[in-house]
C-alpha cells in the first residue's frame, strides 16, 4: 500500500513537511482550517503566503475536510501552533481510527495548564501511539531541499521508526529517540531564550553577550528539563542545543525577531505585528515562569524574559537584574 500521511496545518511548516514527505513518494493530505487558503493551494500548487516560489508536487492534496484528510492515512502529523493543539485533537477524536499514530511538530505549552503536547494527546486520544519531531530547521530551507537534520521521538519504537523512514532522505536526516519529553522541552524552551538573545541584540549588545545568554540559557533548559526526566544527551543534541543555536542566531527565527523588536523599543503589540506570525516563546515564557515558581527552580534568564513581557520591566532593567546576580560557581549554579 502507498504510504499516506495526513498533515494538519497548511502554514509554512506544515507545507514544508508535506513537500519533504512528497519527495519521498509519500501521498500527503494537507489540511487547513481556512477554505480559501486551501482553494488557493489547490489552484496555484504553491503556498504563496508562506513559501512563495516553491511548487507543490502532484502527490500533495490540499483539503479543507478533516474526514477527507484522514482518508487512507496511516499517520497523522500536526503542525499547528500549540495554542490550538487541544482543539485539533478534539476535532480528530470522533473520526480518528484507533490504529493511526499521531506525531506533531508543534512547540510549546498549553498556556492554561502548562502541559506539554504529549500530555494533551494522552488526555484526548488515549491509546494512540504518538511522537514529536523537532530540531534546527527553518521551513523555507526544508521546502527548498537544503540539508537539515531533526529528531523524531515517540512512545513506540516501531511507530517512530516508520514515521522517521517516511521523512528521512539524503538531505533530510531524521534521527530517532524515545525521549519525547526531552525533545518537546528543547523545542519549547529555546523560543524563550531566542527572545532574550533578540532583546540583547536589539539593545546593541555584542557577540559576547549573545554567547553568554545561549550558554547560560542552555544551563536553564537542562535544569528545568531534568525535573521532568529528560535525558541530558537529548538536550545536547539536535532538538536541544542544535535548535537553541539556530533560533537564537538567525533572523529567520520569529522569536528572535520578536526580541529584536522589543530591544529596539517596540511595544509587545507592535513587535507581534512586525513579526506577523505566532511567537511561541511569548506564551511559553508565562507557562515556564509559573512552572519554575511551583518547582522552586532558579531560571534567571527566562524569568527576566517573563518580567519584560508581562510585568512591564524595561529591557535594560532586566539586564541589570542579571548583571547584579551574585558571583557563583559555573556548574551546579
Amino acid at each position: 500500500m502507498q504510504a499516506r500521511v495526513a498533515v494538519f496545518g497548511a502554514g509554512a511548516w506544515g507545507t514544508a513537511l508535506a513537500i519533504q514527505l512528497a519527495r519521498n513518494n509519500v501521498e500527503v493530505n494537507l489540511w487547513g482550517h481556512r477554505p480559501g487558503h486551501i482553494e488557493n493551494l489547490a489552484r496555484d500548487r504553491e503556498n504563496r503566503a508562506c513559501l512563495p516560489g516553491i511548487k507543490l508536487a502532484p502527490n500533495i492534496h490540499p483539503l479543507s475536510s478533516i474526514e477527507k484528510c484522514l482518508q487512507d492515512a496511516q499517520v497523522v502529523l500536526i503542525t499547528i501552533p500549540s495554542k490550538a493543539f487541544r482543539g485539533i485533537l478534539q476535532l480528530l477524536k470522533p473520526v480518528l481510527e484507533p490504529d493511526i499514530s499521531l506525531f506533531w511538530a508543534s512547540k510549546g505549552f498549553e498556556i492554561e495548564t502548562g502541559k506539554l503536547m504529549h500530555q494533551l494527546v494522552v488526555e484526548e486520544l488515549p491509546g494512540h501511539h504518538y511522537g514529536v519531531i523537532s530540531g534546527p530547521t527553518f521551513a523555507g530551507e526544508v521546502a527548498r531541499g537544503l540539508p537539515a537534520a531533526i529528531t523524531c521521538a515517540g512512545d513506540d519504537d516501531s511507530s517512530t521508526s516508520l514515521f522517521a523512514d517516511l521523512l528521512h532522505a539524503n538531505r533530510f536526516r531524521c534521527y530517532t529517540s524515545s525521549d519525547v519529553v526531552g525533545v518537546e522541552l528543547g523545542g519549547a524552551l529555546k523560543n524563550i531564550l531566542a527572545i532574550a538573545v533578540g532583546i540583547a541584540d536589539g539593545l546593541g549588545f555584542g557577540a559576547n553577550t549573545r554567547a553568554a545568554l545561549i550558554t547560560r540559557g542552555l544551563s536553564e533548559v537542562m535544569r528545568l528539563s531534568k525535573t521532568f526526566g529528560a535525558r541530558e544527551e537529548t538536550l545536547m543534541g539536535l532538538a536541544g542545543l542544535g535548535d537553541l543555536i539556530l533560533t537564537c542566531t538567525d533572523d529567520q527565527s520569529r522569536n528572535r525577531r520578536f526580541g529584536l523588536a522589543i530591544g529596539e523599543g517596540m511595544s509587545l503589540q507592535q513587535a507581534e505585528m512586525a513579526v506577523g506570525a505566532t511567537v511561541e516563546g511569548l506564551r511559553a515564557a508565562r507557562a515556564v515562569y509559573y512552572m519554575s515558581r511551583d518547582l522552586g527552580l532558579e531560571l534567571p534568564i527566562m524569568e527576566q524574559v517573563y518580567q519584560v513581557l508581562y510585568e512591564a520591566v524595561k529591557p535594560l532593567d532586566a539586564v541589570k537584574s542579571l548583571e547584579n546576580r551574585p558571583q557563583r560557581a559555573e556548574h551546579g549554579a
